[in-house]
């Protein structure tokens, strides 16, 4: 699992934002699109990309997009 390919996994879900214009740094509830559906989206995507479970505590505890990729790691 790579954090690159994570990054981009992540963007892909939002139909506003600009390409490349997430990075790991992102604190995510600063894109304008971020709401609790995409919060909803974000924890789908894990389970159907990557296999995992993220909760709603897993979002709320973080504030990057690096820190839900950790979360995600550590599952």
């Amino acid at each position: 699992m790579e954090l690159a390919q994570f990054v981009k996994d992540f963007e892909l879900q939002f139909e506003e934002v600009e390409p490349n214009s997430i990075t790991p740094d992102t604190i995510f509830r600063d894109i304008d699109e971020w709401s609790s559906l995409m919060a909803l989206v974000i924890i789908a995507m894990a389970d159907e990309n990557y296999n995992v479970k993220l909760t709603g505590d897993d979002i709320r505890n973080s504030k990057t997009v690096k820190d839900i990729f950790e979360k995600l790691k550590a599952k």
